[in-house]
């Protein structure tokens, strides 16, 4: 049984969301704890970070043993994870280049800031990068003003000037917007935030010719589809193209503070001053992406993670039929149950209130609910998930 609810006193935190009044202070695998000592069954994992599940041993391993080596010997030096990891990755990608951050809103202001200057150098200054509605590119200024989610635009004005937004999986919503002063294309393979929308393979292909053809680099902004959410190393490899620019964050770390700006060769024109940060290639957290992507690229993971996908398919495929809903929607990992009605909000309350054992998820819009397990999480726990979901759409739909 669960403890009685304690108090706590969460004054000095400043508000930017309602949180309930519980606090987390233990996770093994696909579950986590709160200070009452309820469990909870987490099919968020920190917004798709942590891609190895709470207390994975092989990170645990790597930052201790790290810890005792080296923490910050600063940026200006290079160091053993930083070197190993930008290898690792290059090595399993098309890109050649890498500049690591902390945040995936911070890669997509670094590749931002590199398209304008390839802009400068070869497209007499263009700097224009063409977003797509509903998109999600993070919460700087500028990747806020690049993302397409409805009230963005008033929310801290003005704007950061320069993405015009078209239409997902719409190519003359595209070129329309086309101007000299366009640089490139930013593209979410799955709009994450916007609802779990993929973009289709047709449009992936046609708008990487159409880029191609007019001298326009295409980003990736992977940082919530990439490192194996999808069943892939990263989702740019389920369409069969290469992007110039792309973008990690959320599961590289596995929970740690790390992200990615990764380049082809003929795109990383940063010179000495461009860029920087305080923490970029930090060994610390370097050292955790190195036993993340290891573990991902361990022989069976990412095709377990695509088995894993179609069972969590057909499970929220089964409860669409059971309660006339409208559907499921991914790739992988990462999926939505359409509703049909805006009671995703609710459903997310009575997961999490439920007893003895909670459940957690997310709704991104009123109508549907997003699932990012971690990657490793087990076939009986899909279903357990799907099972708690069925008591509460029964008192709901």
């Amino acid at each position: 049984m669960n403890k009685p609810a304690q108090a706590i006193d969460t004054h000095s935190v400043m508000f930017i969301t309602k949180r309930p009044e519980v606090i987390m202070v233990e996770g093994k695998g696909s579950w986590i704890t709160d200070n009452n000592g309820k469990r909870y069954l987490d099919f968020l994992q920190g917004w798709a970070v942590n891609c190895l599940g709470h207390s994975n041993p092989g990170m645990i391993e790597a930052l201790n043993a790290q810890a005792k080596k080296i923490i910050n010997p600063s940026p200006a030096f290079y160091n053993e994870p930083m070197v190993g990891l930008s290898n690792l990755l290059t090595e399993n990608s098309c890109f050649d280049k890498v500049f690591f951050a902390n945040s995936g809103a911070e890669a997509n202001e670094g590749a931002i800031k590199l398209a304008r200057k390839w802009g400068q150098l070869n497209k007499n200054g263009a700097f224009e990068i063409i977003t797509f509605e509903h998109s999600f590119h993070g919460r700087t200024l500028a990747t806020m003003s690049a993302s397409g989610k409805p009230g963005w635009d008033t929310m801290f004005a003005p704007q950061v000037a320069g993405f015009p937004k078209a239409d997902l999986n719409d190519l003359d919503s595209v070129k329309k917007l086309v101007t000299d002063k366009t640089v490139a294309v930013m593209i979410e393979p799955i709009q994450g935030e916007g609802g779990v929308i993929p973009a289709t393979k047709e449009f992936m292909h046609e708008l990487r010719k159409f880029t191609k053809e007019n001298n326009i680099l295409l980003i990736a902004d992977e940082v919530q589809a990439g490192c194996g959410r999808t069943g892939t190393l990263f989702a740019y490899q389920q369409y069969g193209i290469e992007p110039d620019i792309m973008t990690l964050g959320k599961g590289i770390g596995g929970g740690v503070p790390l992200a990615a700006l990764m380049a082809t060769n003929a795109v990383a024109c940063f010179v000495q001053g461009d860029q920087g940060g305080t923490y970029n290639g930090n060994p610390l957290m370097t050292a955790v992406g190195i036993s993340v992507i290891e573990q991902l690229l361990a022989p069976g993971f990412l095709a377990s993670v695509k088995a894993k996908g179609e069972l969590l398919k057909s499970e929220l495929l089964k409860l669409s039929t059971e309660f006339n809903l409208e559907g499921e929607r991914g790739e992988g990992l990462l999926r939505a149950l359409m509703l049909g009605k805006d009671v995703g909000g609710k459903l997310v309350d009575l997961a999490r209130e439920r007893n003895p054992e909670g459940l957690l998820i997310n709704s991104p819009r009123p109508n549907l609910l997003r699932f990012m397990p971690a990657l490793n999480v087990s076939e009986d726990e899909i279903r357990q998930m799907a099972n708690m979901l069925r008591e509460l759409l029964k008192q709901t739909v």
